[in-house]
């Protein structure tokens, strides 16, 4: 609705991942990268974590656009499967002879077969688990067996874990400890803060086609920050709704109510920062509670009372 008035090619700040408006700062950048080296690397499981609308999926979506064309990609969008499901759904991708009545040893047997065809082909295969945190233990742990097919010196099947921070709560536990231990590379993709937000928020204008002053000043991407808590799908939208109002109200400027106002559209609490007064408070409050008890014990018999029977 509002592209022609921006004089933009495409929408900037669609919630779907776009890989040709790929933002490198706030770290984004350097995790890419960091795939990249553990792939090229044959690096047997990697993992990053984030949470919900950091961007993994978009990291995800970027790894075969910057490697080689000698990797087989198997997509994994909906982990929560069993064992042998997650062992069905990979042959699926990879396109094997089997078929869902096959039994376990049978699909194992067909992939350990094609992973050794294509490494000889010199061709390399990556499992891209998205949600990893909702995978059970065992699916996990099957994971992990997985990644023991190997030849003396290369791993046959790479894996890469993308999850929310419940996914390292997972890997803390002792019934999978020996996946934990497999893990080469371990990334975390932060929240923005606000030079990350107010350079993120005019790079995607201008890589849809905005030529111009920046449309999103430091006290926009403030107002943005204090809502959208730095996650770049709530910045997204925040962004979105706010030029569809500078656009109703036939202005270029984005201002500090239309996003208020797109907040709470979309039902977004503020960020709740401690002024120093009210830490003051709270300390004040700490130290009456402890100064009470600790009244308390000592005003209390050090001997237990005599029962009278």
């Amino acid at each position: 609705m509002y592209l022609e008035y921006f004089g933009l090619a495409k929408p900037p700040f669609r919630i779907t991942p776009d890989t040709h408006v790929f933002f490198e700062g706030s770290q984004r950048g350097p995790a890419l990268h960091a795939l990249k080296y553990a792939i090229e690397n044959g690096e047997g499981i990697t993992k990053v974590v984030g949470e919900v609308g950091t961007g993994k999926t978009m990291l995800c979506r970027m790894l075969p656009t910057i490697l080689y064309d000698d990797i087989d990609w198997v997509y994994l969008a909906h982990p929560s499967l069993s064992p042998d499901q997650i062992l069905q759904e990979i042959a699926r991708e990879l396109r094997l002879d089997v078929d869902e009545y096959s039994d376990k040893l049978m699909v194992m047997r067909a992939l350990h077969a094609t992973l050794l065809k294509r490494f000889a082909a010199n061709r390399k295969v990556v499992v891209l688990v998205e949600e990893a945190q909702e995978m059970p233990l065992q699916t996990l742990e099957e994971l992990r067996l997985l990644s023991n097919l190997e030849t003396d010196e290369h791993k046959l099947l790479q894996i890469v874990l993308f999850g929310q921070p419940e996914l390292d709560e997972k890997l803390a536990n002792r019934k999978i400890r020996q996946l934990r231990e497999r893990i080469t590379h371990s990334l975390y993709l932060p929240p923005l803060e606000l030079a990350d937000i107010h350079e993120y928020l005019n790079f995607r204008i201008r890589a849809s086609g905005y030529i111009g002053p920046d449309l999103f000043s430091v006290s926009s991407a403030r107002a943005i920050e204090k809502y959208s808590h730095g996650l770049i799908r709530r910045i997204n939208i925040l962004a979105d709704k706010a030029l569809l109002a500078a656009y109703a109200q036939s202005t270029t400027e984005v201002k500090d109510k239309d996003i208020k106002r797109a907040a709470q559209d979309s039902q977004y609490e503020p960020r709740r920062l401690w002024s120093w007064s009210q830490a003051v408070v709270i300390a004040v409050l700490g130290i009456t509670l402890v100064s009470v008890e600790d009244a308390s014990l000592k005003a209390s018999p050090s001997t237990p009372t005599e029962v009278t029977r």
